[in-house]
């Protein structure tokens, strides 16, 4: 009887020892738009004006890709001790096929952007991710085409 209590405590420490926890069994491959990204600078044309936002400069914005979601944080670099203060937030689900990354916004600090999705082509060569797409709510009126390069943050 001691021998076959001796074997199974054996045989759940060898079991235990090779069996992977939960989150290692069922992850999958991560999608290379995955990590922390740092918004360099933004393009927007609209009824045929061009501006270009550089975002090292007066405010600083990043976008958080996990494996299902994204979140995206943007804020002045003064800390709100000046008039240009800004923050942002938003967030939601997203898929990312070939180069087809589309963004379904649930949460943001601007309630009228919720509810949309954002389709943009993104192409990521190294440490760089450019997408572009078209920004289009109508209740805002805001139809636009959107071109935005992050570098990708290092932990």
């Amino acid at each position: 009887m001691k021998i076959l209590m001796a074997l199974v405590v054996i045989s759940s420490i060898l079991v235990s020892c090779t069996m992977k926890p939960e989150n290692q069994r069922l992850s999958k491959t991560r999608p290379p738009i995955a990590g922390t990204w740092q918004l360099i600078s933004g393009t927007t044309i609209e009824k045929g004006d061009t501006v270009v936002t550089y975002y090292t400069q007066k405010m600083s914005f990043i976008k958080i890709i996990n494996d299902t979601h994204f979140a995206f944080l943007k804020h002045d670099v003064k800390k709100g001790k000046d008039s240009s203060v800004v923050f942002d937030a938003g967030g939601g689900r997203y898929s990312f096929t070939d180069s087809l990354y589309v963004e379904h916004l649930e949460y943001c600090s601007e309630r009228e952007w919720e509810g949309n999705d954002f389709t943009f082509k993104a192409i990521i060569k190294g440490d760089t991710l450019i997408q572009t797409g078209r920004e289009k709510v109508d209740r805002m009126g805001v139809d636009r085409l959107n071109i935005e390069m992050y570098i990708r943050v290092k932990s």
